[in-house]
């Protein structure tokens, strides 16, 4: 353990800083402190000498330059018990205790108006300098960089009769190299954005050394399973509302699974503009359908699969109203419902089940990263935001007007289907999906037998396939199925036998050029 004798302080954040100074008071501790800090103290009427007196050199540049003097760094970096001849060789202090956050380089950038000079000024140096020859010499020195710690540092303090361990240094310590680190990374990330314009340097999407930043939004209960632990973070630089921070307007609290089957059904209707339903079940939509309003395409999109539905996420692209609300009440259980909005008598309504998770958000699109792990890394990649326009007829037939139509909403469906992925749709609704079949062809019959389960008639509904088909099996057990225009990427070794195929049966094939693999 290690007696504390001297502090300094200089925050950015004040967040009971007065408090903790004058307990430290108590345990007869002095402090020395700058700038802004060092009048709130006085102010408060605590005991503070002020840097510019240790180091016998007045701050300078605007604050830029005051705390990088050997009479600070010295004082934080000397190791007891080795350097103390050199410490009154050049009068130097011991500094047992360092208490410092940095400038507020994220809340600045964050605002609308900021301009690159503000975010300049917000770069903290003497501060990071402090933090982390502290943390380096956790030996002797204790650190502290989170306002929240205060309370706890303070019970040891009492309990401790004034010392701290080398365990507890160390604990700090960490938590001030990680407070640096995310720091730098996010100054990073700013300059990485802000120059990312190729015109000087070949600034490149994936650099060589990739330093993301996130905060920790919540914890979760648990993972996938009830023995995973899980949280919750976000982007520390994020300005734009998403399903990551934002709070439910009732219900229990959001589950892991929640959030990944509420992410792929808001990645889902997103891609409507036109009033849209889409209900996901593990991931994958089990029905999407467009309608005159909310109400209506929810109970399109409710048709394609009922037993799935149950239990599952209902997403929307327009405000739900108390018609809807009561069917969704009456025809299901439902684990999350998330709209852009709700009108007050729907969540009233809504109210009256407590369990349910219901989430405003918003729909602007997400241009983050998608980052998967694997073993031992990451994959990372640009979210699909792909529409494929350069849509070219590759059989004898052409698709109707009502069939062009109904394969531009399959497109759009299919691709936030897991692969193998095969949607089936008729009169902007999909009328069964077959989703993560390690055979395209079993995917067609498998979406055939939900339209089968779920009585609906696949005659005359168009099919969309994420990927091209290998052979023309899939094809075949289509046009058997009733479906008279196809919608698929093209480019399979196979495509004349699987163009000869669609000829044969009397079926419009459209190739898009592009293909919508999800994993």
């Amino acid at each position: 353990m290690t007696v504390l004798k001297r502090a300094l302080i200089s925050v950015s954040d004040k967040k009971n800083i007065v408090e903790l100074a004058q307990a430290l008071r108590r345990f007869q501790i002095e402090i020395i402190s700058t700038g802004g800090t060092y009048r709130t103290l006085r102010e408060a009427g605590i005991d503070v000498t002020e840097v510019a007196e240790v180091t016998q050199f007045p701050e300078m540049m605007d604050g830029r330059v005051k705390t990088l003097h050997p009479a600070i760094q010295g004082g934080i970096l000397a190791r007891r018990g080795q350097d103390e001849a050199v410490l009154a060789q050049h009068g130097i202090a011991p500094i047992d205790l360092v208490i410092v956050n940095l400038y507020p380089f994220a809340n600045t950038v964050r605002r609308s108006d900021a301009t690159f000079a503000d975010a300049i000024e917000n770069i903290d140096v003497g501060g990071p300098t402090m933090i982390r020859a502290a943390a380096k010499n956790c030996a002797f020195v204790t650190v502290l960089t989170d306002p929240e710690d205060y309370t706890a540092f303070l019970d040891q303090l009492e309990q401790q009769q004034g010392q701290i361990t080398d365990l507890q240094r160390q604990h700090y310590a960490a938590k001030a190299f990680a407070h640096t680190a995310a720091y730098d990374a996010m100054i990073s990330d700013y300059f990485q954005q802000k120059l990312n314009v190729g015109e000087l340097f070949p600034i490149t999407l994936f650099p060589s050394t990739w330093t993301p930043t996130w905060r920790r939004q919540t914890e979760l209960r648990y993972g996938e399973n009830p023995h995973q632990q899980a949280a919750v973070y976000v982007p520390a630089l994020a300005t734009r509302p998403s399903l990551a921070n934002t709070t439910p307007l009732q219900g229990k609290a959001l589950s892991f699974n929640n959030l990944a089957d509420a992410n792929a059904a808001l990645a889902c209707v997103r891609e409507f503009e036109e009033p849209a339903c889409v209900i996901v079940k593990h991931a994958n939509p089990c029905g999407v359908a467009i309608g005159d309003d909310a109400l209506s395409a929810y109970q399109r999109a409710y048709q394609t699969d009922p037993l799935s539905a149950f239990g599952g996420i209902i997403s929307f692209n327009r405000e739900v109203d108390i018609k809807t609300a009561q069917t969704i009440m009456q025809q299901q259980f439902v684990e999350v419902l998330l709209a852009p909005s709700f009108t007050a008598d729907a969540l009233q309504l809504l109210a009256s089940k407590n369990n349910l998770r219901v989430l405003a958000c918003g729909l602007g699109a997400n241009d983050e990263l998608d980052v998967q792990t694997i073993d031992g890394g990451i994959l990372v990649q640009q979210i699909d935001h792909g529409s494929a326009t350069d849509l070219r007829v590759v059989t004898k037939t052409s698709p109707t007007d009502a069939q062009w139509q109904d394969l531009r909403f399959a497109w759009k469906t299919v691709k936030h289907v897991k692969s193998n992925a095969i949607v089936y749709a008729k009169n902007f609704a999909t009328v069964g999906i077959g989703a993560g079949q390690m055979s395209r062809s079993f995917s067609v019959k498998i979406a055939a037998l939900k339209a089968q389960e779920s009585e609906l008639n696949l005659s005359g509904s168009v099919l969309a396939s994420d990927a091209f088909f290998p052979f023309r099996d899939g094809v075949d057990a289509a046009a058997a199925m009733g479906v008279r225009a196809i919608i698929q990427p093209g480019g399979s070794v196979k495509d004349a036998e699987v163009i000869a195929a669609a000829d044969e049966a009397g079926i419009s094939m459209v190739f898009t050029g592009m293909r919508h693999f999800k994993h």
